[in-house]
């Protein structure tokens, strides 16, 4: 049976760290709902659904918040930003907590607002696996988050992105936390490419995160599918770490087994220690986020 979107906000509250306004509050089938996903994003709501409309009497239940409620189709190609469904019209663009650790979000930035909500939990384990003195390097990077985490806990980062309008908000999220960027460093393009050059040149990181997109195509074509791919990621990827370094290694891809993902990585990084995380309290649906810590001793 379902539960109330209020039934589940409560719920959820208690599982969450202090300081976070940005949570899971449905989970799909996790209460009772298949194939609609509600998260709360500072005082805003986002529904995404997936091959489905938003359930009548939960779009009935939001709408009567007096909150601003957003609508996103999680439908395959389907990337375009989400639209607002009820409440009152605020800026698109704000700021929201997670940790005690302020980001930019942005409603109209396309498919993801910012942040990856199932990442919480890395998030706080990377800044708790950094110090001062340390190098990490945060691949695929997205707005940052990562780097965030691991400069609060004292690290000099590299933030590695295709996108500069990526970078940028990247520094943004710096300096929300009181972090000068020009303390840090930022590189635009290719994963890869860049891995390659960071081996070549003798480069390494006491740290690394992995979390690549399902596909990409460099620009030379180059294909990269994480399902068939991820494996030469992870051993291009341990060239540039340091001995007694960590790599946090994750993937939202579908097509790939947890068992799959582990023995592609175990046969990457022979000799490593690796631990599996749980999901985020919140996320009570699909076990669908490969996540592996590789500590390489």
């Amino acid at each position: 049976m379902s539960r109330t979107y209020r039934h589940c906000l409560e719920y959820k509250k208690g599982l969450i760290p202090p300081r976070t306004e940005i949570f899971r509050v449905i989970d799909g089938e996790g209460e009772g709902y298949s194939d609609v996903f509600v998260d709360r994003l500072g005082d805003r709501i986002l529904v995404s659904t997936r091959d489905c409309a938003v359930p009548v009497n939960l779009g009935k239940e939001l709408a009567e918040l007096d909150v601003p409620v957003f609508h996103k189709r999680l439908e395959q190609n389907q990337k375009e930003a989400p639209v607002q469904i009820a409440g009152p019209i605020l800026p698109l663009q704000f700021e929201a907590e997670e940790q005690g650790v302020l980001f930019r979000l942005d409603m109209s930035a396309g498919y993801s607002q910012g942040i990856f909500l199932d990442q919480r939990d890395h998030r706080r384990r990377v800044r708790e696996r950094s110090r001062p003195g340390m190098k990490v390097l945060n691949t695929f990077a997205y707005t940052g988050a990562f780097s965030v985490y691991a400069a609060l806990g004292g690290a000099q980062t590299t933030t590695l992105d295709l996108a500069q309008p990526c970078l940028e908000w990247a520094r943004e999220n710096f300096r929300l936390n009181g972090i000068d960027p020009s303390g840090q460093y930022f590189c635009k393009g290719d994963v890869l490419h860049w891995l390659e050059r960071f081996a070549r040149q003798g480069r390494t990181f006491h740290g690394i995160i992995l979390d690549p997109p399902t596909f990409s195509r460099d620009d030379r074509g180059r294909v990269f599918r994480v399902e068939s791919h991820y494996g030469e990621l992870v051993s291009l990827a341990r060239k540039c770490l340091e001995r007694g370094g960590w790599m946090l290694c994750t993937s939202n891809c579908r097509k790939l087994s947890h068992s799959d993902f582990r023995r592609m990585v175990e046969a990457a990084a022979p000799g490593a220690r690796l631990i599996h995380d749980p999901m985020p309290a919140d996320f009570t649906g699909e076990d669908y986020l490969k996540r592996l810590w590789v500590d390489w001793k």
